[in-house]
């Protein structure tokens, strides 16, 4: 028998990763799409080079958007379908999956990348699009929402391989987001201090990014036993 049938077949606590194993089972994800998203940064720098300024932080602020907005389908589908692995309550799954999708795409996106900037010495503006730009946020929640019913009908017996696959581009998307949040906002001189710059991203994306596709989810569905 297989170890995912001996820990499907017993109901003991000791088959259930704790927290700390799910963030060294994302971390390397983290690093690596912080890396790929400093890659495309660098390069939407170089061709930005010999362009007006305001240009170029006009397409730095729309790129933010355009992967912050991307990034809440994400959320929500991984979400949604870590917790109807645990439960049969779609109702609350809905529930669980906008209120996870709106926190922590805030703090990964916004939040963290603002204060690990701020704590570096740089003078971030603050911009929450949840507040903001609520109309446009609000379609990608509903098309997120109908994706991770679609994904959970028609690929049951896949589920846990497309979770992992939409848990990857849910990372890489999200990295992305905070990386152009980062320049759109304030850090224009990112870098020479692209270092501290990876420390602050690969933070603020793996426990943000951990919490939402497992840790919240698997706990509210647990909830419900």
């Amino acid at each position: 028998m297989s170890d995912h049938a001996k820990c499907a077949g017993q109901e003991n606590k000791a088959c259930r990763p704790t927290i700390y194993d799910e963030l060294v089972c994302h971390f390397p994800y983290a690093v690596f799409s912080v890396a790929l998203s400093l890659i495309i940064l660098s390069f939407v720098t170089f061709f930005g080079i010999d362009k007006q300024p305001d240009l170029v932080h006009g397409l730095w602020l729309q790129l933010f958007h355009n992967f912050h907005f991307i990034h809440i389908i994400f959320a929500t589908v991984g979400c949604l379908l870590t917790y109807m692995r645990f439960s049969t309550n779609i109702f609350k799954g809905i529930i669980v999956s906008i209120f996870s999708a709106t926190v922590f795409c805030i703090l990964s996106d916004i939040a963290m990348p603002y204060v690990g900037a701020r704590l570096l010495g740089v003078n971030m503006h603050l911009h929450i699009c949840f507040i903001s730009e609520l109309h446009n946020i609000l379609p990608f929640l509903f098309v997120g929402i109908l994706t991770g019913l679609a994904m959970m009908r028609h690929h049951s017996e896949a589920g846990k391989e497309m979770g992992l696959w939409s848990h990857f581009a849910h990372i890489l998307v999200s990295s992305l987001a905070a990386s152009f949040y980062l320049v759109s906002h304030g850090f224009t001189n990112w870098a020479p201090s692209i270092g501290m710059v990876f420390m602050v991203l690969v933070g603020a994306i793996v426990i943000p990014c951990t919490l939402s596709d497992v840790v919240v989810p698997m706990f509210f569905a647990e909830k419900k036993k």
